[in-house]
């Protein structure tokens, strides 16, 4: 197995929105070749015309550079193993069948899909192995022109050893697969097209990659692979066979695997709602990973020093997203008051803003910001939190205004206007004027407040109340809880 410079890939396929377990994917290769000193290669796997899209890849590009990942060879950085796109080294692809044919490792294959489906269930009704079954294994030369002048054509077939398959993984430890359970497996179609069971090992070898870590879901074709590694190596093609690690399944609700159909399971949600690539990147870390038992929060400077393909954890993982935004709100928490600013810029203006551009103010968003910066869980938070300060009336949101607005709210209104009115403009000053408003009417500050921030923000939270008054201004204030008093005494 893989010795010497850590060489590892991290190789999606550009087909539609990136998922939170490629991500973690990309993230643990990322990890484990920053803290190797090792090269990360990033290859993309485009075959599928069908499936494959120009604007996914772009996507792809562009989720990586969101997320901080660097590469060292791949597309845009170029490399000593160019090109990096699966389809534009489909020459390679046939060479290389050519080679494991002229070899006797592959062999072509006749059987039509009617003659499989019936083999393998009758296997399955005598208790059998349903997977392939050799039939074309040992064709002679007469036989395949035969099959020809039939008109049928073929794939090109692998052939397996008739003997067990142990390695260790870097995850699970020792496994070993036996003959009846990897049965010969097709690598180029009868289109000639070739199959992901062929250029992805392909590509890993003449890529001299020393460490596969992916997901559980390919750890079945693993012993193909190293099956076809050892052809490889005797046809010259390879220098040794990687190590392999399986990393865990990124489990969603109901105790199956996250798929991407799960509405949280792609990385634009994240981006869209205004998590940051670090915190993002943190929880992801903890699916089948850990820093320390007693340490959920770090930066990724932190966990490239501390990881090690060995500790991580071989058990499903659980996507859990309320730790997922918590562990967000904290990384927001961190960032300085500048980097925190520059990070709302995204939601401070169209589409997202529900103000005109004219009516923010720099200078007030900035003087609120250090209160904002507490309270959120996500970015795109921000604009509901600020919309009262630009907005020339209040959000409307009639749940919160039936919560506040209960019976004799007006007169509570009336009295804290008075007091607001003839107060100092400080949040104290502010706060003090509430609290006697309240104490009039019998109320504590929490009910006595409510009625004033729905009057003022139309919501029931936002960020402290009397701090966001200082700000608005007396006379916007005594507008707003007029208004709000007119509207209870229609």
């Amino acid at each position: 197995m893989a010795n010497g410079p850590v060489r590892v890939r991290f190789c999606p396929s550009p087909t539609g929105n990136p998922h939170v377990g490629l991500v973690r994917t990309a993230l643990f290769n990322w990890a484990f070749a920053r803290h190797s000193g090792g090269t990360l290669v990033f290859r993309i796997e485009d075959t599928d015309a069908a499936r494959d899209s120009e604007e996914s890849y772009e996507q792809l590009l562009d989720s990586m550079r969101w997320l901080g990942f660097d590469w060292d060879e791949g597309p845009e950085v170029g490399g000593p193993h160019a090109p990096y796109r699966q389809s534009q080294r489909m020459d390679i692809y046939r060479d290389t069948a050519d080679k494991l044919l002229a070899a006797g490792h592959a062999y072509h294959c006749y059987c039509t899909t009617e003659e499989l489906d019936a083999r393998r269930e009758a296997a399955r009704a005598a208790g059998r192995p349903s997977g392939y079954d050799g039939q074309c294994r040992d064709l002679s030369a007469e036989q395949r022109a035969a099959h020809e002048a039939e008109g049928r054509t073929s794939i090109v077939r692998f052939r397996m050893p008739d003997e067990p398959i142990t390695f260790t993984d870097l995850v699970r430890g020792e496994l070993t697969f036996t003959p009846e359970n990897v049965p010969d497996y097709g690598i180029v179609r009868a289109n000639g097209a070739p199959l992901y069971t062929l250029v992805n090992p392909v590509d890993d070898a003449l890529m001299e990659i020393t460490h596969v870590l992916r997901g559980e879901d390919l750890l079945s074709s693993t012993p193909r692979q190293i099956a076809l590694y050892k052809a490889l190596i005797e046809l010259g093609l390879a220098k040794e066979i990687p190590s392999f690690g399986h990393l865990p399944y990124v489990m969603g609700e109901g105790n199956k695997k996250l798929s991407k159909r799960d509405p949280q399971s792609s990385l634009n949600l994240y981006r869209e709602r205004g998590f940051l690539p670090e915190g993002l990147l943190n929880y992801l870390s903890l699916l089948g990973w850990s820093l320390a038992a007693d340490r959920d929060i770090f930066s990724m400077d932190e966990m490239v020093a501390a990881f090690d393909i060995a500790d991580v954890n071989a058990n499903p993982a659980r996507f859990d997203l309320k730790k997922a935004e918590a562990i967000n709100a904290d990384h927001i928490r961190l960032l300085d008051g500048k980097t925190f600013i520059e990070a709302c810029g995204p939601w401070l203006k169209a589409p997202h803003a529900p103000w005109p551009p004219e009516n923010f103010d720099t200078a007030a968003f900035e003087a609120l910001a250090p209160l904002a910066q507490t309270r959120l869980t996500v970015l795109s938070d921000i604009t509901a939190n600020v919309d009262f300060l630009f907005l020339d009336e209040p959000a409307e949101d009639e749940a919160s205004w039936a919560k506040a607005m209960k019976p004799g709210a007006d007169a509570l209104l009336e009295t804290a206007r008075t007091k607001i009115a003839e107060a100092e403009w400080t949040a104290e000053a502010l706060k003090n004027a509430v609290l006697a408003a309240g104490e009039e009417h019998g109320l504590k500050l929490g009910k006595a407040q409510a009625p004033v921030r729905v009057a003022i923000t139309g919501r029931t939270v936002g960020l402290p109340l009397f701090e966001s008054l200082e700000l608005l201004g007396r006379d916007r204030t005594l507008t707003r809880i007029d208004a709000a008093l007119a509207k209870l005494r229609a």
